[in-house]
């Protein structure tokens, strides 16, 4: 198989040819289709995250069709297209996992960062952490579901009820969100780089009520906001723009330090939360309310062997919408 591969912290991946894995017990192996680029991506080639395995092959929004059953799947057959998430295994025996809380798993592992990704040909996975996809649309527009999707998902669901939500950074996940905020009756307010005047096109284009530089203040107070930029001072600013007991998600699994702030943007009951990964549970619901809600990703396909390039991009900001690698 080939793979673009991470052999270290701040690498450039390097394209190599390796054994094709074989599945084990309870695994399947996917033929990869499509993998959508991701800014938890950067945060493993950086190594700001902890305890990375390498060499690694990154990437966790993975659409294939299944070519090998490791022994003891039944669930799947060969020929199935399913997608493959960040969460690729949890323990099952930990508090968290018997609590309904498997996200916060204490030995997990996640696709493309402790296992190896997508950024291949092929991949190994947890037959139990694999949805089915079905045959409606296309595997490109189907793989940002699958962590943009999925985290989008969680966070809004995070924020409850709340009817004016502000969105801080209006990438791959903000897009999604939108669209399902959108088809929920809510208002969307829509965040950006200053300047980033693409990013406030597609965002008035997908139904946003106001979009504008993440450093001015909304024109009404927001019930809610959630901030995909792992952009710590994002964090007060989304405070000034909350009303009285509003929420302020935090839905990166990684970002730079919040900034001091006065008490009283904390005030009156505002809260601050963060989400962290997705249960199985999130992706059967979110799967079901994308097909529901006719969500439309927007997406630009690149070679694997592009993957260096993408990435560069996406740490200067220049997509609207999700990077998709097709090997």
């Amino acid at each position: 198989m080939r793979a673009m591969v991470l052999g270290g912290p701040g690498k450039e991946l390097e394209l190599k040819e390796i054994a094709d894995p074989v599945p084990g017990p309870g695994e399947i192996r996917v033929r990869i289709s499509a993998c959508g680029v991701c800014r938890t991506d950067l945060h493993v080639l950086d190594a700001e995250l902890p305890h990375i395995k390498y060499p690694i092959i990154p990437g966790h929004e993975i659409v294939g069709r299944i070519d090998a059953l490791g022994p003891g799947v039944s669930d799947h057959k060969l020929g199935d297209r399913v997608g493959v998430p960040w969460l690729g295994h949890t323990c099952g025996v930990c508090p968290y996992c018997t609590s309904r809380m498997e996200n916060l798993c204490d030995n997990p592992l996640f696709t493309g960062y402790t296992r190896d990704g997508g950024f291949a040909t092929h991949a190994i996975a947890d037959a139990r952490f694999s949805f089915p996809l079905g045959e409606d649309g296309d595997d490109v527009s189907l793989a940002p579901l699958l962590c943009a999707g999925l985290i989008g998902w969680r966070s809004l669901v995070i924020v409850g009820d709340a009817m004016r939500l502000g969105i801080y950074g209006f990438g791959a996940a903000g897009h999604i969100v939108a669209q399902v905020a959108r088809w929920q009756g809510r208002s969307v307010y829509a965040f950006t780089r200053a300047g980033d005047m693409a990013a406030q096109s597609l965002a008035n284009e997908l139904g946003a009520t106001w979009s504008g530089s993440s450093d001015t203040l909304p024109p009404v107070p927001l019930d809610a906001a959630i901030i995909y930029a792992p952009v710590g001072a994002l964090v007060p600013a989304a405070l000034r723009a909350v009303r009285k007991g509003g929420h302020v998600v935090c839905a990166g699994i990684h970002m730079s330090d919040i900034p001091s702030f006065p008490y009283d943007i904390l005030w009156e009951e505002r809260k601050i939360m963060s989400v962290a990964n997705l249960t199985r549970q999130d992706g059967i619901d979110f799967l079901k309310i994308a097909a529901r809600a006719d969500i439309r990703t927007r997406t630009t396909a690149y070679p694997l062997e592009q993957a260096n390039e993408v990435l560069s991009a996406l740490r200067r900001g220049d997509f609207v919408g999700a990077a998709v690698l097709r090997p």
